[in-house]
């Protein structure tokens, strides 16, 4: 009703001017409740903020201003040449402080720093590595020498390896390039997108050797945790594809075993962090796959979900889009649940590309054909009203990854981002960092950054970050009492926020 009639009020108000600027000036009151109500739009557009609230907008806006000024502008610079510059800022260092909610798109193996991953899980007793053909490594902890494996015909052992080369920092600062994109030079390295997808797929398979084997897994999950907490974030949805984990002597544990370490850890975390809502799994395969394949993985995802209804939040398609199958040619698979009338929510990666018109750019009508509970990306729905206007009407919140859009070459200077009018509009958004250890971050602040900053320009304020926070609990998968818990919660870390930065 109320919407009804502030749609009716715009369109009178229109009509006015239109009609006024026939025979005379058009009327600056007009003019004024124009902007308004177009500002009244936008994300956080009506949201109302305290006496309190009012002041830190109005200092965001100040230091905005002087951030836009400024040159080089951060958001207009690739991420890589443009993290010390965001580090130094005002605004960035007010955003850490930031309750931010929750994380809702973040792939398992990129969860944790890749610090951590180089100087804690490779200083462990009985990892081997190995150098492959096409400049890659691998990463195995076995009891005795392993057999050849991975195209890995010559494991050695890290700990003699280190020794003999005399040089463990520069050594370690070596493994961690074969872990993330970061580089000094990403646009002489990474030219393409074939090129910077090449790299991000060896780096995911170089880190799989150490994530999966049973006691780094266990820490793993741990220390993820704890950088999202640092970062001031209190719950996760972690894509997953729960790869099978292994012990010293080669024992292989299934998915379940996997899903138990997670539930294990998660519960520990809770009990040392009481503030933290928890975190659950959304299985995902790969989309280079076959029909049977993924029919076999949404069956396994069914029962899983019924086996662990408390940390199995759904199912998605993941991998590079452009070069993998749409979503329409796993029609199949994906009509499995209803045709077995059960219930299993997807959460598809829709939309990350810049391919308008191809096969692959109707993923994103697809994806909504298919009841996806969010979008992951849709970075092209900006280009299709209809699945625009369907995704708005039935809530389905668009995970936006400004940094991850902006490294794999979808877009360079991030206020042409086409997120800018999707947040003009109002459009449910949640803001998530997708691959954090590919790029060099933790957490979620370097994304806010620069979805405030650079997407949003200007007119965002307190009130569109108030309003994104509040969204990552409200379009989570959490069932509707722990929303409301996680939303007071959230609440009561925002007025803290507020109240501390008087």
């Amino acid at each position: 009703m109320v919407h009804s009639l502030l749609q009716a009020v715009v369109t009178y108000v229109s009509l006015l001017w239109f009609v006024r600027v026939i025979d005379a000036m058009p009327d600056p009151a007009q003019r004024q409740l124009l902007m308004r109500q177009e500002a009244s739009r936008q994300t956080g557009g009506r949201v109302t903020l305290t006496p309190a609230e009012q002041r830190i907008d109005a200092y965001l806006h100040q230091l905005k201003e002087q951030e836009m000024r400024a040159a080089p502008f951060p958001p207009a610079v690739h991420f890589f040449k443009a993290k010390h510059l965001i580090e130094k800022s005002s605004i960035f260092k007010l955003l850490q402080k930031m309750p931010k909610g929750a994380a809702l798109h973040i792939h398992k193996s990129t969860l944790v720093s890749v610090d951590w991953l180089v100087t804690n899980a490779t200083y462990r007793p009985n990892c081997y590595i190995c150098f492959t053909w096409d400049n890659s490594v691998r990463f195995f902890f076995s009891d005795r020498q392993p057999f050849p494996r991975w195209d890995c015909f010559y494991w050695q052992l890290l700990e003699t390896l280190r020794a003999k080369i005399g040089d463990p920092t520069g050594f370690d600062k070596s493994l961690m390039q074969h872990l993330t994109l970061f580089t000094e030079d990403p646009e002489g390295e990474y030219p393409n997108q074939d090129i910077v997808w090449e790299k991000f797929e060896k780096a995911f398979i170089a880190a799989a050797g150490l994530i999966t084997h049973t006691p780094v897994l266990r820490d793993y999950f741990y220390r993820g945790l704890e950088e999202l907490q640092h970062d001031n974030i209190m719950y996760l949805e972690l894509r997953s594809g729960l790869s099978k984990t292994y012990e010293l002597d080669g024992t292989i544990h299934d998915k379940a075993w996997t899903l138990n370490i997670f539930q294990e850890v998660i519960k520990k975390f809770k009990a040392d962090h009481p503030d933290f809502l928890g975190a659950r799994i959304i299985i995902s395969v790969n989309r280079a796959l076959g029909v049977s394949e993924v029919k076999d993985a949404v069956k396994e995802a069914i029962q899983l979900q019924k086996n662990f209804p408390d940390v199995v939040a759904g199912f998605d398609m993941v991998g590079r889009e452009d070069s993998g199958r749409t979503l329409w040619y796993f029609r199949e698979a994906l009509s499995l649940p209803a045709d077995l009338g059960v219930t299993l929510p997807y959460f598809f990666h829709a939309g990350e590309t810049d391919d308008e018109g191809t096969d692959v750019d109707q993923n994103i009508l697809d994806a909504l054909l298919f009841n996806t509970t969010r979008i992951g990306h849709g970075y092209a729905l900006a280009h299709h009203p209809l699945a625009k206007e369907i995704s708005r009407k039935r809530n389905v919140a668009v995970e936006l990854c400004p940094i991850s859009n902006q490294v794999l070459k979808l877009v360079s200077d991030l206020r042409n981002h086409p997120a800018a009018v999707l947040m003009s509009e109002g459009h449910p958004l949640v803001i998530s960092s997708d691959d954090p250890s590919m790029f060099g971050t933790t957490g979620l602040s370097y994304d806010f950054y620069e979805a405030f900053v650079g997407i949003g320009g200007l007119k965002t304020n307190l009130g569109t970050l108030k309003e994104l926070a509040a969204n990552s609990i409200k379009y989570s998968s959490l069932p509707a009492h722990l929303k409301e818990t996680g939303l007071a919660l959230w609440q009561k870390q925002w007025d803290a926020f507020i109240s501390s930065n008087q």
